[in-house]
């Protein structure tokens, strides 16, 4: 099959991760900007090549995942040489959304962006295994982590008791160090 198209798209470079989609017009809120295709599996399929790609990112390979939820029995791979939605990246103040039209995932606009841009939206991950998708998007918004947004303030509590619980252990730490030099 041939790479999926659109006039509003080109891929190139990004400084989020590898490469990226940006806007190669200016694209007005509310439009369905591409659509999101790959190989309709079942969720115990989409469950084992989730955990075969993370076994692989974590032996220093491509552990990239492009498994999107179609409905509750199954889910899109997207991870094909046509699907060229795959490219647009996770961002904390995301200038797109997806919406499941009819077994059909499109990628939508939620403001209007300008030619140039790159387009990105959340993908969303739950916050159980935060540490597993690190997120380099640099946006205002950002935590750090590919998560919900609902999820942000949660996590950034979590964070913060983590790094207070980091620093009384190094202060502890020192202090036992200073005695035993006394």
């Amino acid at each position: 099959m041939k790479p999926t198209t659109s006039k509003y798209i080109e891929v190139r470079e990004s400084s989020i991760h590898n490469k990226g989609i940006f806007a190669a017009i200016n694209i007005p809120k509310d439009t369905k900007i591409i659509e999101y295709v790959g190989k309709k599996i079942t969720k115990k399929e989409a469950d084992n090549i989730a955990d075969n790609q993370f076994e692989k990112g974590e032996e220093g390979h491509e552990g990239h995942v492009y498994l999107f939820e179609l409905d509750s029995k199954h889910d899109i791979d997207g991870n094909t040489n046509y699907n060229t939605a795959k490219y647009i990246n996770h961002s904390c103040d995301p200038n797109c959304e997806t919406e499941n039209e009819d077994g059909h995932i499109w990628i939508v606009a939620i403001k209007n962006i300008k030619k140039g841009d790159e387009l990105s939206y959340n993908y969303g991950y739950d916050l159980e295994s935060f540490k597993d998708h690190p997120c380099k998007c640099g946006s205002k918004n950002c935590v750090g982590y590919i998560v919900k947004e609902e999820d942000r303030t949660t996590l950034k509590k979590k964070l913060q008791r983590e790094k207070s619980k980091a620093k009384r252990k190094k202060r502890e730490a020192q202090i036992k160090q200073l005695k035993k030099s006394s």
